[in-house]
């Protein structure tokens, strides 16, 4: 790493941490979060030189996977896996609604994007598929889309389910209406490192075996399956967290550039509109399974909304909403978008 590099990123990490202490002194939502997101992002905009490594993102994403399968006790296992039916609906809701989106956008959208029909219809349907950004984006290059408009919307619909989720919640007094501790209460040093020891083997299996998104799956699939079996060998230290949430932020905030606004402003803007209009709809769906299932609503629509698993499980954890119940909603709905995402694009367009 270059001297001019490793600048540029202790610069943004320090702006980062600025914003993160910022946001905690003024009792924002998810300040370790949002802070940094919403710093390095304008940053990033008015053409600052902020920067992420990849190794940042993975401990990022590392920390939090590994804290929130502590949740997942024997019990807490039991009343999720009742609930598989409703998981079950909520996959078919986010392949529907993605699917609704995404037609929506080339519609509005598709004599601004250009090229061949074909390449409109790839274009808006990766666009408006709900989760799994990276995955989507080189599933739509595959099939000739314009990837710049698929990451684009991504990021854009990320950035504004995770900023206007958490202050929905919040100043609706939902924090902490559906409180679940995880099953170790207690930091221990030599029970972290082997905790650590094992949630990395963990991650390493997974890249091994190419699957996606290894480094949050990885480590959360080894802690769920430890605190399952009632070993409980440490919990995850507050300041780890708290910077796992940090560096999540820079990764998401330093995703735009000085001209993204400016390459596709017709794009952006139906993206945003769009994505507000998801998550009206998808508050109101979680409002019938709440209804359903006697969950709380707040949890329910974390785990439903179109936001990604690592984002929504945080504003969980940190505003003590059924940590489980969003992880278990969000994962299961993760995987089966990788697994049927591109079959249905087949399907669709198939020759009547």
């Amino acid at each position: 790493m270059t001297p001019t590099l490793a600048l540029r990123v202790a610069l943004t990490l320090l702006l980062a941490l600025a914003a993160a202490l910022l946001c905690v002194w003024l009792r924002t939502p998810v300040p370790w979060m949002i802070g940094p997101l919403l710093a390095t992002g304008i940053a990033s905009v008015a053409g600052a030189p902020t920067r992420s490594l990849a190794p940042l993102r993975n401990a990022g994403q590392w920390a939090i996977g590994t804290a929130l399968g502590l949740y997942f006790t024997p019990q807490v296992t039991a009343l999720v896996a009742g609930l598989w039916w409703a998981i079950l609906l909520s996959i078919v809701w986010a392949l529907g609604l993605g699917w609704a989106f995404g037609r929506w956008l080339q519609r509005a959208q598709g004599h601004r994007i250009g090229g061949t029909a074909q390449q409109q219809r790839a274009t808006g349907f990766f666009a408006g598929a709900i989760g799994g950004a990276s995955e989507m984006t080189v599933l739509a290059e595959r099939e000739g889309a314009r990837t710049d408009l698929v990451a684009a919307s991504h990021s854009v619909r990320l950035v504004i389910v995770t900023v206007a989720v958490p202050f929905a919640l919040t100043f609706g007094g939902f924090s902490g209406s559906d409180a679940i501790v995880p099953g170790p209460n207690s930091v221990d040093a030599a029970g972290l490192a082997l905790l650590a020891a094992a949630t990395i083997a963990g991650v390493l299996v997974l890249q091994r075996t190419g699957r996606a998104n290894p480094w949050f799956m990885g480590a959360l699939l080894v802690a769920m399956g430890l605190t399952m079996a009632g070993i409980e060998l440490s919990a995850m230290p507050r300041w780890a967290t708290n910077a796992a949430q940090l560096l999540i932020g820079v990764s998401l905030g330093v995703r735009f550039s000085a001209g993204f606004l400016h390459a596709a402003p017709q794009w952006v803007a139906a993206v945003a509109a769009g994505t507000v209009g998801m998550i009206v709809l998808c508050a109101g769906f979680a409002g019938l399974l709440a209804w359903a299932t006697g969950l709380g609503w707040a949890t329910l629509v974390l785990g439903t909304s179109p936001g990604g698993i690592g984002e929504m499980a945080i504003t969980a954890k940190v505003l003590q909403l059924g940590v489980p119940m969003v992880t278990a909603f969000q994962v299961c709905r993760l995987v089966a978008v990788l697994l049927l995402v591109e079959p249905l694009y087949h399907w669709e367009r198939r020759p009547r």
